[in-house]
């Protein structure tokens, strides 16, 4: 089992809320189990929470105060977590997805955040709220390239994403915008940045049909499941469900063209698009 990472408390407040929960808690002399039980919290949560993976809830703070006889520290504290940028559904999933070493994800529809153009994002979000205004829309595709930012590092954390054919043949912000999106998938796959695959409609039914999926795990936390649909989304740190879903991704990848073929297929898409904005 991997040794938990030293974490910085000054680097921040989630940081330090880590740190401090498990000093509390190993001087209180309990494991992450038994601090966990009687707030109906997995011992994997709890380990989460204090590695920072995971963002620590008001009402839990309160908890943690009580139990640990901390006075207010987790509370007071906690409040300057302050507001995410991202929507409640999703800001707990990000914030683990930037702590990631290893990130899976099959994506049935769209192109996967990590990996869109500001183009790209831009005609995603002003398709999905047509009355919003245009400075939301801004702050929107901002947040939405800034995770992409984790790419710059050359190595970590490691991204491997299953594309549904769907992903490619579904024009999102007319053929520009799809083939400068594909290419850059393409870019990052031919510099070996990322491995991606893309499951063919030839396919059929398939193990993850009903919906997207996210597997992320970390060096010094139990991984995490993410699950997506329309406005809502679910963080699964439950060890059987996770393993379920891992299953599901393999059997994804199983069936899905090679890096290769997939590669090349996504070339071709890329250029068809290119001669249909040229035509235009």
């Amino acid at each position: 089992m991997a040794r938990p990472r030293k974490l910085d408390p000054s680097s921040s407040p989630r940081a330090l809320l880590g740190a401090e929960l498990r000093h509390r808690r190993e001087q209180a002399g309990l494991s992450q189990n038994e601090l966990g039980k009687p707030l109906f919290l997995s011992g994997s949560f709890i380990g989460q929470l204090e590695s920072g993976v995971r963002r620590m809830q008001m009402d839990q703070a309160a908890e943690f105060d009580k139990a640990l006889s901390a006075e207010g520290f987790f509370v007071r504290n906690c409040a300057a977590l302050g507001k995410s940028k991202y929507p409640d559904h999703f800001a707990e999933a990000a914030e683990a997805e930037a702590r990631a070493a290893e990130i899976k994800e099959y994506a049935p529809q769209l192109i996967p955040g990590l990996l869109q153009t500001e183009a790209y994002a831009r005609a995603v979000f002003r398709e999905g709220r047509p009355t919003v205004a245009n400075s939301v829309i801004d702050e929107l595709v901002a947040a939405r390239l800034e995770r992409g930012h984790i790419l710059g590092d050359p190595t970590e954390p490691m991204l491997w994403v299953v594309l549904d054919e769907a992903v490619l043949r579904r024009q999102v912000g007319g053929p520009g915008v799809m083939a400068e999106a594909l290419r850059h998938i393409a870019g990052l796959a031919t510099q070996r940045r990322i491995i991606t695959q893309v499951l063919p409609f030839s396919v059929g039914a398939h193990t993850a049909i009903e919906g997207s999926l996210k597997l992320m795990a970390f060096p010094d936390a139990p991984p995490l499941a993410y699950l997506q649909g329309l406005g809502t989304g679910q963080l699964q740190d439950d060890p059987a469900q996770v393993r379920q879903h891992e299953l599901t991704y393999d059997l994804v990848v199983a069936s899905a063209l090679s890096p290769a073929a997939s590669l090349a297929l996504i070339k071709s898409v890329a250029e068809d698009y290119e001669h249909e904005a040229q035509e235009h």
